[in-house]
């Protein structure tokens, strides 16, 4: 089992590298939390992976459900932001889907960079900066796309969301759960991880080949608003949304 973006390229590459001798091609292999398996190389497709040993679960919303919720909560919105790490390619594949959807729809997006390190990593300094540019550039609500970097400094992008006063939208409801986010809109990891234990079952019970299985996708999310984060911001959703999410106070 594999969990995030990362860490399933760097175990079992992608459909460029598989067969690498510092690579897994013979152990199955099941992924779950990957943002975008197709985009970021993993597999050639949902339905069928073209990897021998690898397939996975797939629990990301479609991204234009990620702008429905952003216009439920301010109707009003007319530009968005989103801050990405360029080290991260599930980051800039979400940049630029979301780019292209944002534009469809008739939404102003400003994408920032977080700056790289010398070893070209991202700096959790940047995070503030950029969330205060965000805020300069009349951004209305901010989404955090796929970032294992934003997910893993919550901490920072909380404290600079607040500071800068910044409605966050995140596919990470522990970040709303820890108050670094205000909502979520996201499967349940619970869910996700019976998903990945179905692959797993059909892989070591029913002998059957992993890249004989297609990716098994999520078909129920949650959506979640932290309401200290809506208070400290003094930016309070609807009614008809907050009947259908799940409140944390």
């Amino acid at each position: 089992m594999t969990w995030g973006t990362t860490v399933t390229i760097g175990i079992g590459g992608t459909l460029e590298t598989q067969g690498a001798p510092d690579l897994n091609s013979d152990i199955p292999q099941v992924f779950m939390i990957v943002a975008d398996p197709v985009g970021s190389g993993v597999v050639r497709s949902l339905d069928e992976t073209g990897r021998a040993n690898i397939t996975g679960t797939y629990n990301r919303m479609p991204e234009t459900v990620t702008l429905q919720t952003i216009r439920s909560f301010l109707p009003t919105v007319s530009r968005i932001g989103l801050l990405f790490n360029a080290d991260e390619k599930n980051s800039t594949v979400k940049r630029d889907e979301v780019a292209a959807l944002a534009a469809a729809q008739g939404l102003e997006l400003t994408a920032l960079e977080i700056a790289l390190d010398a070893d070209g990593k991202p700096m959790a300094a940047d995070i503030a900066p950029k969330m205060a540019a965000l805020k300069e550039a009349g951004v209305e609500f901010v989404y955090l796309g796929s970032s294992s970097f934003l997910q893993a400094h919550a901490v920072e992008l909380g404290r600079a969301a607040e500071a800068a006063k910044m409605p966050v939208i995140s596919p990470y409801e522990d970040m709303v759960r820890d108050g670094a986010a205000l909502i979520s809109v996201a499967a349940r990891y619970y869910d996700v991880g019976r998903l990945a234990g179905q692959q797993a079952e059909k892989i070591l019970f029913e002998g059957v080949a992993p890249g004989d299985l297609p990716v098994l996708r999520m078909s129920e999310f949650a959506v979640t608003i932290n309401m200290s984060v809506a208070s400290a911001i003094g930016a309070y959703p609807p009614i008809g949304l907050m009947q259908m999410a799940e409140i944390i106070d």
